[in-house]
Order: C-alpha cells, then sequence, then structure tokens
C-alpha cells in the first residue's frame, strides 16, 4: 500500500489492523474481484489462462456464504474455477477443524484449486493433509531465506518437499531471492518458486 506519507508499506503492516477494525472482509471482496478481472484482462488480450492465487483471511475463510462469494465472482468474470488458487494459512485451517473442512469441501465443489499457505510455521497437524482439499503445499519464506547459511533450514524443506510429493501435492517456495536458493530448490524438485 503507498500511503501518502509513510510510503511503500508491506502487507505485513497494515493487515492486522484491517483486521481488527473489520475493514478485512471489504480489502478481501476488492482483492478477489481485482484478481479476477486481471486474469479476465489477460485473457481478453490473447494470452492463455494461468492460475492466480489469493489469500484468504481468517474472516473472509469463515464466512457462511464464501462459496457463493466465489462463484459469483467467477461467474462475474468468466474464470473457470481451476484458474483460481484460494490460500489459506495453516492456522487458518485449524482454528476450527470441522467448520475449515466444509468449508473446503464446498469450495472443492466449485472447482477452485487450493494452497496451505506458509507451511511449517503455524499449528501443523501432518493428519489434516489427508482429510482436507488440498491441491499445493507453499513453504514458508523464513525456511527459504536462511537455506544457505543454515542446515536446518534446508534439512526442513526437504522433509516438506518428500511429503508434499509423497502425498501427490507439487510445493511451492516463498521468497526465493537468489540464485543459490533457486539452485538448492531446484535440486530437490520444488515445482515452483516465488519471489
Amino acid at each position: 500500500w503507498q500511503h501518502p506519507t509513510m510510503g511503500l508499506l508491506s502487507p505485513a503492516s497494515f493487515l492486522p489492523l484491517a483486521e481488527e477494525s473489520g475493514l478485512i472482509q471489504s480489502i478481501d471482496t476488492w482483492m478477489l474481484r481485482s484478481v479476477c478481472a486481471q486474469s479476465r484482462a489477460w485473457q481478453q488480450a490473447g494470452l492463455p489462462p494461468l492460475c492466480v492465487s489469493v489469500n484468504l483471511s481468517a474472516k473472509q475463510f469463515r464466512q457462511p456464504d464464501l462459496a457463493e462469494t466465489v462463484s459469483a465472482v467467477l461467474r462475474e468474470f468468466d474464470i473457470k474455477p481451476q484458474y483460481l488458487d484460494l490460500e489459506i494459512t495453516e492456522n487458518i485451517a485449524m482454528y476450527d477443524i470441522e467448520s475449515s473442512k466444509a468449508n473446503l469441501l464446498r469450495l472443492a465443489d466449485i472447482g477452485v484449486v487450493f494452497s496451505i499457505d506458509d507451511f511449517g510455521t503455524g499449528y501443523s497437524s501432518l493428519s489434516y493433509l489427508q482429510s482436507f482439499p488440498f491441491d499445493k503445499i507453499k513453504i514458508d519464506r523464513s525456511f527459504i531465506s536462511n537455506l544457505e547459511n543454515n542446515p536446518q533450514s534446508a534439512a526442513i524443506v526437504r522433509a516438506v518437499v518428500s511429503l508434499a510429493h509423497g502425498l501427490d501435492l507439487p510445493v511451492v517456495a516463498e521468497g526465493v531471492e537468489n540464485s543459490g536458493q533457486l539452485a538448492f530448490l531446484t535440486r530437490e524438485t520444488v515445482d515452483e518458486v516465488q519471489g
């Protein structure tokens, strides 16, 4: 966010306040619509469809009408559901497991893609990987930033890649910022990188 007096602010500096004040739901809806509108614009410009990702806040994910909202936005912008990747963190998924599972299944019925974001930083329970319909696992950037200097981070990344591939799930590394990190992740057969 380009703040008029404080300059460019990262989401980490303003999203907690947006959640606290209740503005997060408006931001979430605006983001979902904006991403789908941009995806549609790219397709109308002649580019092939590609999967775009949207992070869901805890409040948005817990809305009982989330599946209906997502369906309406997809229809509005004529986006096929397989080209929308909804990302939730472990903490959001684990907050209320039964409710989370129900919401994920309703959204899976629409056909959207799901990613578990920031994997390894929340209240991990490996059992939810079996029961929730996740399509991707995203390794948190905190593990990627230390890859070259921290053997423990490298071991965790290897373990997550092995786990994800063992479950037939692609794995995405977040926060890749240099060629050394990319070389390591390529050797470890990470499927996608962000950074």
